[in-house]
């Protein structure tokens, strides 16, 4: 309970999680039919970038920092939507981001365990009719929430990875997910240190047996330091249609920007399960 996301808002990390998110609630939003967002380790929904936390790891201005100047292509929406929300200097956490695209019928569900964080969670959504606040471990909530009486949704998955074992809880948890909730997509955001704890997480997920899985990655470096954040990924299950494709593009567009030529770097949508 020590993970504090103010130090990291608004890196690449949060710019690969964020603008993939957004893709995946614009193709759920195709349909007609009302959909539920479930946010499992929510964070306080907006990041000051002016604050204490974000000054002294300046992290956001080689992530979002580089990206403001964009007005075509497939980050424009993302970051129009930024500067709706008030950035610079605010920068919309998930929570945020999920809610300013909603529609009337639409829900969100969002849990966050952080004594603090939830309080300013609950503060920030107050009154909101739309938006459910919980201070509920984010593990427990994906079968005590799940599935949903929309009948449809994402779950997104998005851990602080600051204890051992977070690969392997995860795995489990979209599992359960699946065989709990057939329909819903879950996104589940992961780092990339290393290529060994990432192969292993993998590896499960293929032999679970979750059908219809790819995982959206981008690293800005060769990943051989276990002590640095090298990259990071989305596993997606139950993609909606043309999100493949669009991830890639993504993608692309944010290594365009953020990667600084050093050996190794790159991105790869891959599909682990078949439909």
């Amino acid at each position: 309970m020590n993970y504090r996301h103010a130090f990291h808002a608004g890196n690449f990390a949060d710019c690969v999680k964020h603008a993939l998110l957004l893709r995946l609630l614009r193709r759920l939003e195709v349909k007609e039919t009302p959909f539920r967002v479930l946010d499992t380790h929510a964070g306080i929904g907006t990041y000051d970038l002016t604050g204490s936390e974000a000054e002294r790891t300046g992290e956001w201005q080689r992530g979002v920092g580089r990206l403001m100047d964009i007005t075509e292509g497939p980050l424009a929406e993302w970051l129009s939507l930024l500067k709706l929300a008030g950035f610079p200097p605010i920068y919309p956490g998930s929570p945020t981001l999920a809610r300013m695209v909603l529609r009337p019928n639409d829900r969100l569900v969002l849990c966050e365990l952080h004594e603090q964080d939830h309080a300013t969670l609950r503060t920030l959504f107050r009154g909101d009719p739309q938006v459910a606040v919980h201070k509920r471990d984010g593990w427990e909530a994906l079968t005590a929430l799940t599935p949903f009486q929309e009948k449809r949704g994402l779950i997104l998955i998005d851990p602080p990875f600051e204890q051992e074992g977070e690969f392997e809880r995860m795995a489990e948890g979209m599992a359960a997910v699946a065989h709990r909730f057939r329909a819903g997509v879950q996104a589940a955001w992961y780092p990339i240190k290393h290529r060994t704890p990432v192969r292993a997480f993998h590896t499960a997920l293929a032999e679970s047996g979750i059908r219809d899985i790819i995982t959206c990655e981008l690293w800005l470096r060769e990943p051989t330091d276990p002590q640095r954040l090298n990259g990071c990924g989305v596993a997606v299950v139950n993609p909606p249609w043309k999100f493949e494709e669009e991830a890639g593009a993504i993608l692309e567009a944010l290594l365009e920007r953020l990667g600084e030529g050093e050996p190794g770097q790159g991105f790869a949508v891959t599909r682990l399960a078949e439909e």
